[in-house]
């Protein structure tokens, strides 16, 4: 299985998602065979670590995000990857009309997983320092909702 998290930059919500995910998969499901990887659908902070904001909240949760670089999601991440998860609406949209049709049943909202009131992780970039413990409570709903689909999905289907 191979999930990758989007957003727009890939400094804020997408790695923030993919830490989060990664630490829930090595706690609860550490003998899944699974590649998690993040990218932006913009090419705005290439190479550039997560946004120190991010950095800070995911880190007073225990997470770390400093190894993490920016990158824009590439044409073959398409056929890559199993579940791509967008962050909000606006990258949904982008993510389909970027993607081959064959495709589209791999692309999704990532709050989909979540019972949350709304099914867009807001952008915490321009905002105060809130935002950012906002979008971890939701990606961390996300993710366990979305770990046991996973697991669901790796389930052997009985006859």
């Amino acid at each position: 299985m191979k999930i990758l998290f989007v957003c727009m930059g890939n400094i804020c919500r997408s790695p923030t998602a993919e830490g989060v995910f990664r630490s829930l998969v090595r706690e609860r499901a550490p003998n899944l065979d699974i590649e998690i990887d993040s990218a932006g659908t913009h090419d705005y902070h290439i190479g550039n670590p997560p946004d120190e904001r991010s950095i800070a909240a995911a880190a007073r949760r225990g997470i770390d995000l400093r190894s993490l670089r920016a990158r824009k999601v590439e044409e073959a991440d398409f056929e890559r990857f199993d579940l791509i998860l967008a962050m909000d609406r606006l990258n949904l949209t982008t993510l389909l009309e970027r993607s081959p049709a064959q495709h589209h049943d791999r692309i999704r909202l990532f709050l989909e997983f979540a019972a949350a009131e709304t099914l867009d992780v807001p952008d915490p970039y321009y905002g105060g320092p809130l935002g950012f413990d906002q979008v971890l409570d939701l990606v961390e709903e996300a993710s366990i909702g979305l770990l046991a689909h996973v697991l669901e999905m790796q389930r052997p289907r009985q006859a």
